[in-house]
């Protein structure tokens, strides 16, 4: 089964574009943030069982729902959509320079400036470097699933999505640990090396590997199948991601009780980023007279987050009741209106966008 036809079976699909979880995860997650920290103050002997349930410092719980949440969405990449990376090659060479030299390092800089530096005086001190970790965590970690849901929403070119997620992934697997050490290094931050390899490996090339061959298996079956199983998997992922949640937050509760403005604080440099990645990768696009349909989900990919991956590696290096791991967290409360919003951008935009085609010096 071909990177094509799976996306040709896709397009033709009725489905809705964006499921009912997915349109209001933000509510979900902030119902999250009230259960857990409401729990972890009824229950604290409970979770703190749970935080005990370790090995070589990965939590077990915490493990299993991981998984549950990042292989259904790893079995949407296909591979062998890498073969289509030349038909794309400005709008791939565009979204691939803003996910991996602008975003993490802009990232960084963002932190430093808003965290380490004007929101400090209001911001808990021994938590500053984590929430900066968090954030870079973040920042490092393309987007893997939702962005077929946003390059739909922009009517973008199905091919190009296929490919440049395929790509992105391959590149995460052996570019994500390096590139958190570096930017945790030059932040002045301990990189816990033993345990960053431990997560990559765990959280990306295990799922990884996992995902590809049941995917392969589900399409023995026909594109009809694997879209069916895939569908039904969705709400186990988000279910996952969610009772993460509530578990973190219930960590977490004291330091949200004694500090509730951090959380408004650490949204600022997402969004400022977000928007930064999202406008830088329209216009470059614009410059190299890519079409619409791939300039738009470029756009996006550039500027969305694998916030599965970021939460998992923050609480994996970190611990549940750290900046990081509060940081990650941030960026799933603000993913779905945020893009929604440069999703409509986007999409008023188009004429603008294609009248400036064909005039690039």
């Amino acid at each position: 089964m071909s990177a094509t036809d799976l996306a040709a079976g896709s397009s033709a699909s009725a489905k809705p574009a964006i499921g009912f979880f997915e349109r209001y995860l933000t509510i979900w997650v902030a119902l999250c943030i009230v259960a857990g920290v409401t729990l972890g103050q009824l229950l604290p002997g409970f979770f703190q069982a749970v935080a005990s349930l370790e090995v070589a410092k990965v939590n077990l719980p915490v493990g299993v729902l991981i998984w549950v949440m990042i292989i259904p969405m790893l079995l949407k990449i296909d591979f062998g959509a890498l073969g289509q990376v030349k038909s794309h090659a400005r709008g791939i060479g565009v979204t691939l320079f803003i996910n991996w030299a602008v975003k993490p390092f802009s990232m960084a800089l963002l932190g430093w400036i808003f965290i380490r530096h004007v929101f400090a005086p209001y911001l808990p001190a021994d938590q500053i470097d984590s929430y900066i970790a968090g954030l870079i965590l973040l920042a490092a970690a393309p987007c893997t699933a939702m962005v077929f849901v946003w390059s739909q929403l922009c009517k973008g070119d199905p091919y190009f999505t296929l490919s440049q997620v395929a790509l992105n992934d391959s590149i995460m697997v052996v570019a994500f640990a390096p590139i958190v050490a570096l930017l945790l290094g030059l932040s002045s931050i301990t990189v816990p090396w033993d345990t960053l390899l431990t997560s990559v490996g765990l959280y990306i090339v295990v799922p990884v590997v996992i995902a590809q061959v049941w995917r392969k298996a589900l399409l023995r079956k026909g594109v009809k199948h694997f879209e069916q199983v895939v569908g039904n998997l969705g709400p186990f992922s988000i279910s996952a991601l969610l009772l993460t949640l509530v578990l973190l937050f219930a960590f977490q509760g004291e330091a949200i009780l004694d500090q509730p403005l951090v959380i408004a604080l650490l949204a600022v440099p997402i969004l400022i980023q977000v928007v930064l990645n999202s406008g830088l990768a329209y216009w470059l696009n614009r410059r190299m007279d890519v079409q619409h349909c791939v300039a738009g989900p470029s756009a996006l990919i550039g500027a969305s987050n694998f916030f599965e991956l970021a939460v998992a590696a923050a609480i994996s290096l970190f611990g549940f009741q750290s900046g990081a791991a509060l940081a990650t967290v941030v960026g799933v409360l603000i993913e779905v209106p945020v893009m929604l919003a440069v999703v409509a951008i986007v999409n008023r935009s188009r004429d603008w966008y294609e009248a400036g085609l064909g005039r690039a010096g």
